[in-house]
């Protein structure tokens, strides 16, 4: 099993989850106007296809910038998980 990385690259994370299959999403029922609310990655076939919501990826990354997210993520796999940059500040490759 590899290690995480974190990133906070567009270009990195967009390119990661659709070559893994997945897509930008937020949790139904969360957020409000202009606030999309919780952010995932929906991978079709899994588990959140009833809780999960696609958005564009200019929505989800308005919001992913604006709550100061990263993403830490494993090259070979679907591992993935969105967390504060602060606790992954030291570890960020981009």
């Amino acid at each position: 099993m590899s290690a995480a990385r974190a990133t906070v690259d567009h270009d990195t994370i967009r390119q990661w989850v659709e070559q893994n299959g997945g897509c930008p999403a937020h949790v139904k029922g969360t957020g409000g106007k202009n606030d999309p609310g919780i952010l995932r990655i929906d991978f079709t076939g899994f588990s959140g296809q009833e809780s999960l919501e696609k958005i564009s990826w200019d929505e989800f990354f308005d919001s992913f910038d604006a709550n100061e997210l990263a993403l830490l993520y494993q090259e070979e796999g679907r591992f993935n998980k969105l967390v504060s940059r602060d606790s992954v500040r030291d570890q960020l490759d981009s």
